[in-house]
């Protein structure tokens, strides 16, 4: 019996939301080095205290004798993915094994099914040498032992900055053979007005593109509304994106790729999305448009020492074209997933 109180995070309320993403980092942290790719304090409160259309989040903590030990939070989409529930759960290492993951688990579990949700989803990384199952991981077994199965499998990879201009430069003569009459454009911060229905629809449908396993996932709403209202909590987290997009022939977007940066770890830059359009397939318009952005990060943002990404081991194409810009494994990344 867990003997803990949950109760919800108010994010205005510094003397419980900043204990409970202390109990967060330190459970992400214990994972080992370089394991785990947590959020920053300022970003999830930015997060929290920010009200959109797309999403419903709440926090909860887990409290016993007035400490914060567990941690929770539950994402509900609104627009769309209307059965999805997305979970995280998080347990300081000291407390462990005392039922307050489980406690927690059960609460989010209830709020879930309030909202009309029927499937549950969450994360959670282990050790790269570990193998792809995560079998004998913390997170991973706990997740199977309460009715959750691995969808997708992840790996964490990550590419010392700067990449040698040689590199880059052979990189960018091969794929150009292949997509003439496209042009790339790149830039800094929010989407020009002229770019943003284009950037809006690919951003929607990268959800289903992007390999997706067992995962039962829909596309999301292409509302450009939604990108202005994202760009606008990016901002408050602190964060700074670098994109690059391909333009057809007749001016339409048909690749894009985005990396994100942030204030509040110095050095360090995240790989976001990279899409391609299916009917511009096979122009080499995914390795153009990365490389390009990998030049604008390191023109723009030449302290930014390692950049981290994530694929699903399965996606052997976007696999392919990260080894060749020079990124190494580290880590894995298990999706889970809870179906009625």
């Amino acid at each position: 019996m867990s003997g803990m109180e949950i109760v919800e995070v108010d994010p205005f309320d510094a003397q419980l939301l900043d204990p409970w993403h202390a109990v967060y980092l330190e459970a992400e942290l214990a994972a080992g080095e370089g394991v785990a790719a947590p959020w920053q304090l300022e970003e999830v409160r930015a997060l929290l205290q920010a009200t959109v259309a797309k999403h419903w989040i709440r926090g909860y903590a887990g409290v016993v004798d007035g400490e914060v030990v567990s941690a929770g939070w539950i994402r509900t989409p609104l627009l769309d993915n209307v059965e999805r529930a997305e979970l995280m759960i998080q347990t300081a290492p000291a407390h462990r094994r005392r039922g307050h993951g489980t406690a927690m688990l059960e609460h989010l579990d209830r709020v879930a099914r309030e909202r009309g949700r029927s499937i549950l989803v969450g994360e959670t990384a282990w050790r790269y040498d570990a193998g792809a199952s995560g079998a004998g991981e913390p997170g991973a077994e706990f997740a199977r032992a309460r009715g959750f199965e691995l969808a997708l499998g992840d790996v964490k990879r990550t590419l010392a900055l700067p990449v040698d201009d040689a590199i880059l430069d052979a990189l960018t003569a091969e794929a150009a053979e292949r997509h003439t009459g496209y042009r790339l454009r790149s830039f800094v911060g929010p989407v020009p007005d002229d770019l943003l229905d284009g950037w809006a629809r690919m951003v929607a449908s990268l959800a289903i593109e992007a390999p997706t396993g067992e995962l039962e996932v829909e596309a999301e709403s292409p509302d450009p509304a939604l990108v202005r209202e994202n760009e606008a909590v990016l901002a408050r987290q602190g964060r700074t994106k670098y994109n690059t997009v391909a333009l057809d022939p007749t001016g339409d977007l048909v690749a894009f790729t985005d990396i994100a940066a942030t204030i509040h770890e110095p050095g360090r830059a995240y790989q976001w999305g990279t899409l391609v359009r299916r009917d511009a397939r096979g122009r080499r318009l995914g390795l153009a448009v990365k490389v390009a952005n990998l030049r604008l990060l390191q023109s723009e943002a030449p302290d930014i020492a390692v950049l981290t990404t994530y694929n699903a081991e399965v996606n052997r194409h976007m696999i392919g074209v990260n080894e060749r810009l020079g990124f190494v494994p580290v880590a894995r990344l298990g999706e889970f997933q809870k179906r009625p």
